[in-house]
């Protein structure tokens, strides 16, 4: 057969006209594809390179798109979309303008259902097929969710739920493991335990082996295998009963690198009705001895590499020059620091402890440093339970993820006044991962909970500072947003002091100007720039305040800006303008009676695509050069 095969798949219609021996071909340029299209263009790689073999089974077996297909999270659809007719775009992925790094309804109908964040496909897959059964259509319906994913509580309602209904859905349960680290809590053992039992998997074989031909036997032949199959997992492990007490019949566990094997699987299972798991091992980075051998780093390509040796290549012209720490270290080597004087203090995150530098105090601490697993709820009711005892949980989240928990943060934290401080990494634009990920949403979401004080530091030193403040009892709930990335300073370690509540400061003082800029977060560093070109073109110096916090507001920082006589307010936020740092302004102004003019700046009220974070704050227009526009605007008036 000759190589290139790949080349000429346009749609998964074109890899079902192959016979069943040209797969292991079409696996291996597959994932030299995604290798070589990842070492240029960096993005999620571990993930992908692990689900070959069983994209291409299930695209080859089921007729999509009329067939629905779903990914939990979808950082493990490259290879889906590479065959469904994208692998001529596929080197524009995550870029700004090109293909997401997700499935997205918009952008193909082979994406049948829009992901970023995890746990949902079971109950997505749940309405589809429910929605079969209402329409009377024939089609299957296929939700892959990783063992990570199923770690999550919403996996469980699906699974529940689907019990009842005894819809026709097949589950495929991606078993590598890992999510971005490696998975924890009783589910993770669990499934090690399925998988690694010799005793039940010779003895599951042998019998299949021995009473395999009796399917072809009749009804009674194959109650019997299945009674066998049953008989033997209640026999070899006590705890095999998961699934199917939940009224899904379990199949498994299988190699999930045997391309041929599962598509003779798969084709068995689109004949069984009913709700279907089927259990399917497979290696994260497989075939690329780097991402096998550090599956948290290579999770997404940790930049441009060498596919040979997986060494990255680095940027020589800034390769040795000393920069600004990223805010998630700062996070981590100060939350060591406080930990090492407050041994009330407790680290929380839900399965990124890598991502938020949490990992620094398991190191350290690992009795008071908890990953709970991709958890949210359970993550900050469980910092609530540890706040009601006296300790002082700092619970780290994304700030998208914390839109799952919200009603844990109103009911449990801040209806009880307690004591939890919360840290939102990722705060506004994320880059690359788009829409799903752009943690946009939490100032104008949390600024409206009582006895929720609402903070976002402007650089790595007031982060510090927040931290330092609010290891102590007494301030009740507390959120810290900060964003993806680097801060500003190369000299970050400053030594810590208390922050007042609500209290801002004035970083410039315009005395010949009528307008003043507000700003949140960091920002302000971007206000900063646009100030000093203001001052170079025009010789006028413009006010600047950093607010420090979204609530409570400093009223007397507002009080100067009335009686100062200010025409113009500018604000300047990396959070939605629909009701955030800006709209907060404008009511405490309405408030004082203020007269002037009301700017705000920020993310625009519609969903942001993918695109580098300077793509983005220019696209949204609160960018150095969108802030001097706007100034520039007003000026002329």
């Amino acid at each position: 057969m000759e190589r290139d095969i790949l080349y000429k798949i346009d749609s998964p219609e074109d890899l079902r006209k192959l016979d069943m021996e040209d797969l292991g071909e079409v696996c291996k340029e597959l994932r030299e594809f995604i290798l070589k299209a990842n070492a240029e263009n960096p993005g999620h790689l571990g993930a992908n390179l692990g689900v070959v073999e069983l994209t291409v089974a299930l695209h080859y077996v089921y007729n999509t798109p009329k067939d629905r297909l779903i990914w939990d999270v979808g950082h493990q659809a490259y290879g889906h979309k590479i065959l469904t007719g994208r692998r001529d775009q596929f080197h524009t992925n995550r870029k700004f303008g090109g293909l997401s790094g997700f499935p997205n309804r918009s952008e193909s109908e082979y994406d049948s259902f829009g992901v970023g964040h995890s746990s949902t496909s079971i109950s997505a897959g749940l309405g589809m097929s429910v929605a079969n059964s209402l329409d009377k259509e024939d089609r299957k319906v296929v939700a892959v969710i990783g063992d990570g994913s199923m770690t999550g509580g919403m996996a469980f309602e699906g699974l529940n739920n689907a019990a009842i209904t005894k819809s026709d859905i097949l589950v495929v349960l991606n078993d590598n493991h890992m999510a971005i680290d490696p998975n924890v809590g009783g589910l993770s053992q669990y499934l090690v335990n399925m998988s690694t039992s010799s005793a039940y998997n010779k003895l599951r074989n042998d019998v299949w082996n021995l009473l395999g031909s009796m399917n072809s036997l009749g009804p009674k032949a194959r109650k019997i295998v299945h009674q066998t199959q049953s008989g033997l997992k209640s026999m070899l492990l006590k705890n095999s009963n998961l699934f199917e007490g939940l009224n899904f019949r379990y199949f498994g566990p299988i190699d999930g690198h045997d391309t041929e094997n599962m598509v003779r699987i798969l084709k068995d299972l689109k004949k069984i009705k009913g709700p279907k798991l089927l259990h399917v091992i497979t290696k994260k980075g497989k075939g690329f001895k780097p991402a096998e051998e550090d599956q948290t780093r290579w999770h997404a390509a940790p930049g441009k590499f060498d596919t040979e040796t997986g060494v990255v290549i680095k940027n020589p012209n800034i390769e040795n020059q000393k920069e600004p720490i990223k805010y998630q270290d700062v996070f981590g080597e100060t939350i060591v620091e406080l930990a090492k004087d407050n041994e009330k203090i407790v680290g929380i995150t839900p399965a990124m402890p890598t991502g938020c530098s949490l990992n620094k105090m398991m190191k350290e601490f690992p009795e008071r440093s908890f990953d709970v697993g991709i958890a949210e709820q359970h993550a900050v009711t469980f910092a609530a339970g540890l706040a009601c005892e006296g300790h002082m949980p700092f619970c780290n989240i994304y700030s998208s993820f914390m839109q799952r928990a919200y009603d844990q943060i109103i009911h449990d934290v801040a209806l009880q006044n307690l004591d939890v401080t919360f840290f939102w990494d990722r705060g506004g634009f994320v880059g690359a991962d788009g829409a799903t990920h752009h943690g946009v949403f939490d100032l104008a979401c949390l600024r409206i909970i009582p006895n929720m004080t609402v903070a976002a530091p402007m650089d790595e030193w007031e982060l510090r500072d927040m931290m330092y403040t609010y290891q102590d009892a007494g301030y009740g709930p507390v959120s810290i947003r900060y964003p993806r990335g680097k801060g500003v300073k190369v000299e970050w370690q400053n030594k810590m002091t208390k922050v007042k509540p609500g209290v801002g400061r004035q970083l410039r003082n315009g005395d010949n100007s009528k307008v003043v800029v507000l700003s949140i977060g960091h920002p302000g560093n971007f206000v900063t720039e646009a100030l000093d070109k203001i001052q170079s073109r025009h010789g006028i110096e413009i006010s600047h305040y950093d607010m420090r916090y979204v609530k409570p507001l400093d009223i007397d920082i507002l009080k100067e800006v009335v009686e100062a006589g200010y025409t113009d307010v500018i604000t300047v936020e990396d959070g939605v303008i629909k009701g955030g740092f800006g709209t907060a302004i404008w009511e405490e102004l309405s408030d004082l009676d203020f007269t002037g003019r009301i700017h705000r700046l920020g993310v625009p009220d519609k969903f942001i695509e993918h695109g580098t974070q300077p793509d983005l704050y220019k696209l949204a227009g609160f960018d150095t050069d969108g802030i001097v526009h706007k100034i520039e605007e007003i000026l002329k008036k």
